[in-house]
């Protein structure tokens, strides 16, 4: 069992049932049409959530998002005369032989077709509403998710998503269009967590059975949930894999403050700890590698790819870094 300091919601949560509340019909998009009862509070925390993340999107991550994720190929654009230095492998013969007496080549020009799918996966269990430093980990997953969602949006790519706890609780099928990143953030601020437990699993298994089209699935969660090694295995020979782990501070390196009871956010179980002792802290330690150990060999097992981020730090480095390695490696 691994404990928390503090159970409590995000405070995503806490944006609900405020004054003046409007009702707005939703696009529709399948199973995930639904009617959110939207308040000015939320509506405000949506439109700071555009600014933050258009903010990112536009100093940092366009060009590394799309040199980083290969679109399914390459489809024919045109032909063109040939110039020095093309490579005599793209000639077009036969344009070439039409154009009268040899005197011009031609080469055959391809684009990448980018048209990928997104689909963002994001933890909403009782344990993301911890967090001491800066933010919860549910909001910072939302925050990753909104960052990720606009970037795809800006690249044409069709974006997805999914938002789980004990079940899977939202899903929106891969669409594409200038306003697709604003329906996934208002989708992600007014969702908020409602339920105390995780089944990545089932969630897991869940999108191999919706998802039909090859897609990039970034599993954006704190991974603090069993016998999900299986069902990672088996989504990721299908689709391409990226496990967001998302950590806080005190989860890692426990601080020096006497006794504290410790609360299970998703089982409610209590323990009273003293952590001015060495002991404690060690045994914590101990628990967090042995976490650590685990989650490294599921990635490692699935061939998925791992993003580490923490509460305690800006995130956007971290993405930053894994697009370019990824583009090093194409």
């Amino acid at each position: 069992m691994m404990l928390s300091a503090g159970a409590g919601r995000s405070a995503a949560a806490q944006t609900g049932g405020q004054a003046n509340p409007t009702e707005r019909s939703r696009p529709s998009a399948g199973p995930a049409d639904h009617r959110v009862l939207l308040t000015a509070e939320l509506m405000r925390e949506v439109r700071g959530l555009k600014v933050r993340t258009r903010r990112r999107v536009d100093n940092l991550l366009s060009g590394e998002y799309h040199s980083a994720f290969r679109g399914r190929g390459v489809e024919f654009s045109e032909v063109r005369e040939y110039e020095p230095g093309d490579d005599v492998r793209a000639i077009d013969w036969n344009v070439t032989a039409r154009s009268g007496a040899g005197e011009k080549a031609f080469v055959k020009r391809f684009v990448e077709e980018r048209q990928l799918t997104v689909m963002l996966v994001v933890d909403q269990s009782g344990s993301g509403g911890f967090g001491t430093v800066r933010t919860t980990k549910a909001r910072l997953g939302s925050e990753i998710a909104a960052v990720l969602a606009l970037a795809a949006t800006r690249n044409n790519d069709q974006v997805g998503l999914t938002i789980f706890s004990d079940q899977v609780d939202f899903y929106l099928p891969p669409g594409r269009g200038r306003e697709r990143s604003v329906r996934v953030m208002t989708e992600l601020v007014a969702h908020g967590p409602r339920r105390i437990g995780t089944d990545l699993a089932g969630t897991l298994r869940f999108l191999g059975s919706v998802l039909r089209r090859r897609a990039i699935v970034f599993v954006i969660s704190d991974f603090l949930a069993e016998n999900y090694e299986s069902p990672l295995r088996l989504l990721a020979a299908r689709h391409q894999v990226i496990g967001v782990t998302v950590s806080d501070r005190a989860e890692r390196a426990p601080a020096d403050v006497g006794l504290v009871t410790m609360v299970d956010a998703e089982s409610g179980a209590t323990r009273v700890v003293d952590l001015a002792g060495a002991r404690s802290r060690k045994a914590l330690g101990s628990l967090q590698l042995q976490r650590e150990s685990t989650l490294t060999r599921a990635f490692a097992s699935a061939g998925v790819d791992r993003i580490a981020v923490s509460t305690d730090r800006p995130f956007v480095p971290a993405l930053l870094k894994y697009f370019r390695v990824r583009e090093h490696r194409r």
